[in-house]
């Protein structure tokens, strides 16, 4: 837990400009993180049905997926500090506008100038989201869930992400326009949450206002003993949360032989869910070993993703993606709690930005890489190549990590 919720709950603390006891501004603030996260994913299983109807390449859905990834590492970088100047909650509300354009885009769409703009959109608001949100729900958790707050909010960051691939393959398989009437459905959950952010208080008491302009995300010398290894964990497993949420459903259609939307919608759910089983599991494993650990669980679920490119089997493609997605949360848990712990208040959001960046470099470049390579090796050989960059970028951080273990202070969340 960061050292700012930590003082505000102390007896001798100040009281702050919020309740700490009322539960209802912490939900709403993991649930406003769920949606968002939700809509960066909901275009996942329809990219079959878009190039049906728009008749473009398995690389043009990475490229698609890519500008998406732009959009996060932008906003990261030029904004993902200027909740601590402003408030959470007005950058909050400028996420959710954007989530809320980006489906417009999405709903209207009629070629790839409206996807790509809707995943930019849909970037931008993902990228102000990921460090004010998790900042947050962090400082909104009532006293009584203190010490759960960082696992609900990489929890609704999952789960959210989670939600909308499973969300939209349903509606692709049983509803008759789920092109256009699955972003209504996440018009009317964005326009839910845009009223409840208005609502909850704001957390941030010395606001200075936007004078001080976009800078550069920094990383404080006391936090990067903990940021490198948690940043290179991350790194392995949200490419591999990249990979699932771009062209898991080209790899179903075209090596396991499975176009139904719902079965690709849900397998990437599973690696989502499993994330969200893997983070719990922190409690239990303890903040340094969950990393260590976490980048061998990883290790494990890309051997059998490699397995079942190379037998065409479902079973063991869903057999992966359940593991590497509870190594992925295991690791990602554990590297939040940490660089979080460490962060000092005044920076807490900046610095959770700054790891967020390379976790969405992480998302974006190896899966242009591997549509690169799909071009020319094809498919199966390029998710084979990935799979064991991946593998050996976990194990590598796994050995490093038992070297030279990072000490948690405290020794719990």
């Amino acid at each position: 837990m960061s050292n700012h919720a930590s003082a505000r709950r102390g007896g001798d603390a100040e009281p702050g400009p919020y309740d700490t006891d009322r539960w209802w501004p912490f939900a709403v603030a993991a649930y406003a993180f769920a949606v968002a996260m939700c809509g960066t994913t909901l275009p996942t299983p329809l990219y079959g049905l878009y190039q049906q109807e728009l008749g473009f390449s398995s690389f043009m859905v990475t490229l698609i997926f890519a500008v998406y990834a732009v959009g996060v590492i932008v906003a990261l970088l030029l904004l993902g500090q200027l909740s601590d100047s402003v408030g959470r909650r007005p950058v909050l509300l400028a996420g959710l506008m954007l989530s809320a354009m980006s489906a417009v885009c999405f709903l209207f769409q009629s070629g790839l100038p409206e996807l790509f703009a809707g995943r930019v959109l849909s970037g931008l608001s993902a990228g102000l989201f990921t460090g004010t949100a998790t900042a947050a729900v962090v400082e909104l958790a009532p006293r009584r869930w203190a010490a759960h707050a960082t696992l609900i909010a990489t929890a609704a960051n999952m789960g959210g992400l989670g939600s909308g691939p499973l969300l939209a393959g349903l509606m692709a398989q049983y509803v008759p326009d789920p092109l256009r009437q699955v972003f209504v459905v996440d018009l009317v959950l964005v326009a839910v949450a845009v009223v409840g952010v208005l609502l909850i208080p704001e957390t941030v008491r010395d606001r200075h206002g936007t004078s001080r302009g976009p800078r550069r995300l920094r990383v404080p010398p006391s936090v990067r003993p903990a940021f490198v290894p948690a940043a290179m964990a991350g790194f392995a497993g949200f490419a591999t949360l990249g990979l699932f949420t771009s062209v898991a459903p080209s790899f179903l259609s075209e090596v396991v032989g499975v176009s139904d939307p719902a079965v690709s919608g849900t397998v990437v759910f599973a690696v989502f869910g499993a994330s969200t089983a893997g983070q719990l599991l922190m409690g239990r494993v303890g903040v340094h070993r969950a990393l260590p650990w976490g980048c061998v669980v990883l290790v494990a679920g890309m051997a059998m993703i490699s397995s079942a490119l190379i037998t065409a089997s479902l079973f063991l493609l869903v057999a992966g993606a359940l593991t590497a997605g509870a190594g992925q949360g295991l690791s990602f848990r554990a590297g939040v709690t940490m660089v979080g712990e460490r962060s000092p208040a005044e920076r807490r959001a900046e610095v959770t930005s700054a790891l967020f960046v390379v976790l969405y470099v992480a998302i974006s470049i190896p899966v242009v890489g591997v549509g690169i390579m799909a071009v020319t090796l094809g498919l199966r050989q390029a998710g084979l190549i990935f799979s064991g960059c991946v593998a050996l970028l976990a194990a590598t951080t796994a050995v490093l990590l038992w070297l030279r273990p990072v000490a948690v202070r405290g020794g719990g969340e």
